[in-house]
């Protein structure tokens, strides 16, 4: 079976391993493409190309090419995932099966936190309770953003901001009321906080600039919940909690695994799924909802669940065995070297 990777992160990688040593004996041949020749996940691929640094209908035209050339089984695409989605018939006359959420609204739905949001409220004003979110306004202005925040800090939160259409920690900054001090600088970094002022001068650059989110920031304990499922059923779900630098903690949480329940419910999300959420005041709050494998999936797979491996077989339409999953497991990770050019 041929299997294509198209530009993911690094930790990828880690996916294809778990494909490759599948406990089915199932041969795989992995394909990965990327801009970056020394993108490092292309290094365990069995064939590896540079992948054109396009977008939109030009992207999904080299993507069909490449399925028809390289005669690809199964698409595990990231980039242009929600494009993708919207043209999985073409994929599939071409046979082709694609690794993606079939329900490209969906899936376009999950790609913008603020129509997210908005999705939640709706249901939770509605009754149909799905889980908490934090105060927040849309802004795309200076003076928007000014108001957002005077509005956030009047309830007694730390105000924090992020694009609505991201990933990761991209574009992510707390706001703080003073410029650094020495101290700051030269013994406890500036890392991820901006003082308000410099943020005004910035978004003062342009008279309008990309919906940007303004939130409360949430102080506490960090998850990020994988899921794996079917149309027709919710079959795993491992909390995950982020702890200090790398270390996590894979905990039997009856609270985040009953929002992962409510939210599969509402939404019946194909294959695997990623719910981050973060605590308040005891309260978890929902960060976003990723309709893919998430960067730490590797992780979350200590717990027995071979997810990578599992969703393929889901897409296969193929009988599953899920292990039930082991809690309380307390990982973290190492750097590995690796070689990406010798001379000969």
């Amino acid at each position: 079976m041929k299997i294509w990777f198209n530009r993911w992160f690094s930790t990828v990688s880690h996916y294809i391993e778990m494909i490759r040593n599948n406990p089915d004996g199932k041969e795989v041949i992995i394909y990965g493409t990327h801009p970056n020749k020394d993108a490092v996940y292309l290094q365990v691929c069995d064939f590896a190309e540079i992948e054109l640094d396009i977008t939109g209908k030009e992207y999904i035209d080299y993507c069909l090419d490449f399925c028809k050339k390289h005669q690809i089984d199964v698409f595990v695409p990231r980039k242009e995932n929600v494009l993708i989605s919207k043209h999985l018939t073409q994929f599939t006359r071409i046979g082709t099966k694609v690794l993606v959420c079939p329900d490209p609204e969906l899936m376009n739905m999950m790609d913008d936190k603020e129509l997210t949001y908005k999705a939640i409220e709706d249901n939770n004003k509605n009754g149909d309770f799905l889980v908490s979110i934090p105060d927040y306004y849309i802004v795309n202005c200076l003076e928007d953003f000014k108001t957002a925040y005077e509005n956030l800090k009047a309830k007694g939160h730390t105000v924090c901001f992020k694009p609505v259409i991201g990933e990761g920690a991209n574009g992510f900054r707390v706001v703080k009321e003073h410029i650094e001090s020495i101290d700051d600088l030269f013994t406890k970094g500036i890392g991820f906080r901006i003082p308000y002022s410099h943020a005004c001068e910035v978004f003062n650059q342009q008279e309008t600039f990309p919906s940007l989110m303004v939130l409360e920031f949430l102080d506490g304990p960090e998850y990020s919940i994988d899921c794996l499922a079917d149309r027709e059923k919710l079959y795993a779900v491992v909390p995950r909690k982020k702890g200090k630098g790398r270390v996590r903690v894979l905990e039997d949480n009856p609270e985040l695994i009953e929002i992962a329940k409510k939210i599969y419910e509402k939404y019946r999300i194909p294959f695997v799924f990623n719910i981050q959420v973060k605590y308040r005041n005891g309260v978890p709050k929902l960060l976003e909802i990723n309709p893919r494998m998430s960067g730490g999936l590797h992780i979350s797979c200590f717990s027995g669940v071979n997810f990578p491996y599992l969703s393929l077989k889901l897409l296969l339409n193929e009988e599953i065995d899920i292990p039930k999953a082991t809690y309380d497991i307390k990982a973290s990770y190492l750097e590995n070297p690796v070689i990406l050019s010798k001379k000969r």
